[in-house]
């Protein structure tokens, strides 16, 4: 099994590997420099594991939700590749990859959190499941911290650059015990890879014109009125 997976949807530009029990990846916190890096990289872990493009069994990609300029780079590349070498696409949630970043633990809740920039939070919750994958408690959204509506849960994992932003407001929503939190994380196509393998063994694939970025929100900037109103 050769698959290539890609993560582009926040500040970290990341590729991922799975080729056979081995998994190898690049990641680099740039923001801005994804469009430069991220096709080096994934050259680079070609080379490493001694293969071709023509090799690989699929394309991965976090689908978002994340920066719009992000979202759309890693979907497109995946689909340009894909698209090129005959592959099917596998799109993973950037939220439930950044929700692999938590550490492990049995019966905790995880809030995976994206800073969403304009006063607002990409969020949604997790629990892992006993054969290291996650079970989605909610539906991803966008709103304010002050506006975030949880599940009850008596054990939290926080990770993610939102809590970064809005640590003291996300820590008043929280209706049990905070058990770690981390505001330097962010959705890594290791954590891509992972999930994708499961989907691609569960024969959840798609042609790659119908792997579509998720981006939550419709608009990209605020208006003038609304600056001088932040």
């Amino acid at each position: 099994m050769n698959l290539l997976a890609i993560e582009t949807a926040t500040e970290a530009c990341s590729v991922a590997l799975i080729h056979g029990d081995e998994l190898i990846a690049r990641s680099e916190i740039a923001p801005r420099r994804h469009t430069e890096l991220v096709l080096p990289m994934a050259d680079a872990l070609l080379a490493e594991a001694g293969i071709g493009r023509q090799a690989l069994d699929a394309i991965a990609v976090g689908r978002g939700p994340g920066a719009f300029t992000g979202v759309r780079l890693g979907v497109s590349l995946a689909q340009g590749m894909a698209l090129a070498l005959d592959l099917p696409v596998i799109t993973i949630s950037s939220l439930a990859a950044l929700a692999l970043e938590a550490p492990e633990e049995e019966g905790a809740t995880i809030l995976a959190v994206i800073d969403a920039r304009m006063g607002e939070i990409y969020a949604a919750c997790y629990r892992r499941d006993d054969n290291g994958g996650l079970i989605a408690l909610d539906d991803e959204r966008i709103c304010t911290a002050e506006s975030l509506q949880l599940p009850e849960a008596d054990a939290w994992q926080v990770v993610g650059s939102g809590w970064a932003t809005y640590a003291a407001v996300l820590s008043q929503r929280l209706t049990g015990t905070l058990h770690s939190a981390d505001g330097l994380r962010y959705p890594q196509a290791t954590h891509v890879a992972e999930l994708a393998l499961r989907e691609f063994k569960a024969g959840h694939v798609q042609a790659p014109d119908l792997a579509l970025p998720v981006y939550l929100r419709d608009k990209v900037a605020l208006t003038l009125v609304e600056q001088g109103r932040a």
